[in-house]
């Protein structure tokens, strides 16, 4: 039946070839017309694996013409590689990324890549070549299909995308089983299946690229969505929160300007303090927008240096002690050790003061205020405790959430934003750490915060 079906491997060989070499010119064109900056370096990393693999298949094209090193050893360890690079752009698309999935995939490659040229130098057959590079690509492949699969919220593209990578994964386990039962002798081996196989497989390689485009561009639409409701909440929180402390800054000011002969002293320089405070509040609330908006935008550079986290910390208390002694509240800083951390000084400062300033905020008169440190798991511990009012549950869920934004006011009725909280958040994210709040209404709250060791 399928006598007449069979092409020439080589010339089936050779349009695999050309279609890796115009998927990455795909892949290389989209990526620098249309992709955000983020989706870019997986584009990239997904370009850069078609890209090895057309190299390779260039190497092995050349046997004859090159050594048998360059165009066995070489050409498949290049080939090898191009398949790590494609399943890190896979792992990069997964909503739940992982370290330990990334070095999976390096320590499957580094074995595969052993494996192939030790049994190479031992004189293997060329069957047994296939075999292990089959099972090597396989391996390379496996872990980030099932974790596709075993990802929650599949939509129409994830589910179209996994499904090219089993059924991939299922062709060259068919590939496995064929040629352990009919051995090949020669590289280009002429026969029916090979032919299918070959066909298959580019037709997936095609379809399993427009499938990482669409969920590239996905994402891109549900980031560019998210930004567009961030700015929304954004113009809300300047409309909202500004018009408090200019409109009292101006109010004020008429006061003075209108009527200041009839005020007596005492009570031109309490006006002067009210207006003081209401401008410092504004000058607050502008500097954590323009860092958010910084942020957002990609234009606050990420600069880490080793610091004493101690002497950062340190600093940061005795700034906010006077404000702790209006309010005759007790500031202290524990540490046990002197600990060394690479973080960006700046943003560690901003997101210090931040959350002193809120606990200081929300702790009544003769309150107590303590700063913690310690060392866990390869990261630092820092935590800021309080016996203040404490954060309801339903207030305490939306805190780092610009779309939950919530604004409670202090103690003595101190006004607040809570851009603040989602300023620590963004800068904590880029030191790939952590921030949570450990509260019970009336009986005060803790923040914590983590920063890995090393970077």
């Amino acid at each position: 039946m399928f006598e007449h079906f069979s092409l020439d491997p080589k010339t089936v060989f050779l349009l695999y070839f050309w279609a890796n070499l115009f998927i990455c010119m795909l892949i290389f064109s989209y990526s620098f017309s249309y992709a955000t900056t983020d989706n870019r370096k997986i584009l990239k990393k997904f370009g850069y694996g078609k890209l090895l693999l057309t190299i390779g298949w260039t190497l092995i094209l050349l046997r004859g013409i090159v050594s048998d090193f360059i165009s066995i050893n070489i050409a498949n360890t290049i080939i090898i590689a191009s398949c790590f690079y494609e399943t890190i752009a896979m792992l990069a698309m997964l909503k739940a990324k992982s370290k330990r999935r990334y070095r999976l995939q390096i320590a499957i490659t580094i074995i595969a890549v052993l494996l192939f040229n030790t049994l190479v130098l031992l004189g293997c057959t060329i069957n047994t070549r296939i075999l292990i590079v089959s099972l090597g690509v396989f391996a390379i492949y496996l872990p980030p299909t099932i974790s596709y699969f075993t990802e929650k919220g599949h939509n129409f593209f994830r589910t179209f995308y996994v499904l090219c990578y089993a059924a991939f994964e299922v062709l060259i386990i068919m590939r496995l089983i064929y040629n352990y039962l009919n051995p090949q002798k020669d590289f280009f081996f002429y026969s029916v299946f090979d032919t299918l196989y070959s066909i298959s497989l580019f037709l997936l390689t095609l379809i399993g690229t427009v499938g990482f485009l669409l969920l590239v561009k996905e994402r891109q639409d549900h980031k560019i969505k998210k930004l567009l409701d961030d700015k929304n909440q954004f113009f809300s929180i300047i409309a909202h929160d500004l018009r408090g402390p200019l409109g009292s800054s101006a109010s004020l000011s008429e006061i003075l300007t209108q009527n200041i002969e009839e005020y007596s002293r005492e009570e031109i320089k309490e006006i002067i303090e009210m207006l003081h405070e209401s401008n410092k509040n504004s000058y607050k609330l502008l500097e954590n927008l323009l860092d958010w908006s910084k942020v957002q935008t990609g234009m606050i550079e990420f600069s880490p240096k080793r610091i004493i986290i101690n002497t950062l910390i340190n600093e940061n208390v005795e700034l906010n002690k006077s404000a702790a002694l209006n309010k005759n509240i007790s500031l202290l800083f524990e540490s046990s050790e002197l600990i060394e951390v690479e973080a960006d000084k700046n943003m560690i400062d901003t997101i210090v003061r931040n959350l002193l300033t809120n606990a200081i905020k929300f702790t009544d008169k003769h309150g107590e205020i303590i700063v913690r440190i310690k060392k866990k798991h390869q990261k630092i511990e820092i935590s800021i405790t309080d016996n203040g009012i404490g954060i309801p549950d339903n207030i305490k869920e939306k805190l780092f959430k610009i779309n939950g934004k919530v604004s409670q006011r202090g103690t003595e009725n101190e006004s607040g934003s809570g851009l603040g909280l989602l300023l620590c958040s963004e800068f904590i994210k880029m030191h790939q750490g952590k921030i949570w709040t450990e509260s019970e209404p009336g009986k005060g709250s803790t923040f914590k915060f983590t920063l890995p060791l090393k970077s």
